[in-house]
């Protein structure tokens, strides 16, 4: 397709879809400059830099910052990891005994976010079958704890996110040659060799596409953590960016400081992705 045809058929979409993307963006730039509440939305006070100036000296925020940070390093890799463990597992096995496996890893992906969070929440209520293991183990009433807490909001979001890589990494063993495993079985090369030399090079730029969406996808979270951490419960400390900016936005009424979390969230989203798409365009280059 000639580049001008392509731009013929593309610029209504992308126009529409920067304008959608670029006014939200403005108008939250500029409300974070303001003095901002549900008393004064019709006219909102102009405060310069105040509100950002605020954020990046608030403790608390640096507190979910690292809470979020903490949080990403964990779950990412692990995803990673179960998922493309779980793909080798499903690429091994029968047809039939396949769609059984898969009917079970994708269970996280039917069930709503908030319903899932609720769900292991109940495990841990005073009549709940893993409180009253505990109770059985240690004979002593299961408390939850900080740490607690904060585990079972990570272990949830691996749960919760490993479908998608299994899913990702399962389709692009599909496209696997066959006939290179032959060879290099032929070769003498061992299991781990194969999948060493064979397969995570051929699902690398999958592997850069998971941790884009994974990274993204952790950054935001709020539904876990605020059903997890008893509707942020501040004991727990369990705070993530977008919970702290709820926090801000809804029971504070800062509403300039939430706009100007959610700026500086967008920027850290961007330090964040940004050295990724760089490596994943070095590597689409060099495959040409």
């Amino acid at each position: 397709m000639k580049r001008d045809t392509f731009l013929a058929f593309a610029s209504p979409s992308m126009v529409i879809m920067t304008t959608l993307m670029l006014i939200p963006l403005l108008m939250a730039i500029y409300l974070g400059m303001t003095r901002l509440n549900f008393q004064n939305v019709t006219s909102p006070e102009f405060i310069g830099i105040a509100n950002y100036i605020n954020v990046l000296e608030d403790p608390q925020f640096w507190r979910s910052f690292t809470f979020t940070a903490i949080y990403i390093v964990i779950t990412v890799p692990s995803v990673l990891f179960v998922g493309f463990v779980m793909a080798l597992i499903l690429d091994q096995v029968s047809v039939f005994t396949r769609g059984i496996y898969l009917s079970i890893f994708l269970l996280p992906f039917i069930i709503v976010p908030i319903v899932g969070s609720l769900m292991v929440k109940q495990l841990f209520e005073a009549s709940g079958p893993l409180t009253y293991l505990y109770q059985e183990i240690f004979n002593t009433r299961f408390r939850p704890t900080e740490f607690s807490v904060k585990l079972t909001i990570i272990l949830y979001g691996i749960w919760y996110i490993s479908p998608f890589t299994l899913v990702v990494y399962f389709a692009g063993l599909q496209t696997l040659p066959k006939d290179l495993i032959e060879a290099a079985s032929i070769d003498g090369a061992s299991w781990h060799e194969k999948i060493r030399y064979i397969v995570i090079p051929h699902v690398n730029s999958l592997t850069i596409f998971i941790l884009l969406f994974t990274i993204m996808d952790t950054y935001r979270v709020f539904d876990s953590v605020f059903v997890l951490s008893d509707q942020l419960n501040p004991i727990y400390r369990a705070n993530s960016i977008m919970t702290y900016t709820f926090q801000q936005a809804t029971l504070v009424q800062n509403l300039g400081k939430a706009n100007a979390m959610a700026i500086i969230t967008v920027i850290g989203i961007l330090f964040v992705l940004i050295p990724n798409l760089y490596v994943s365009y070095k590597e689409q280059i060099a495959e040409r």
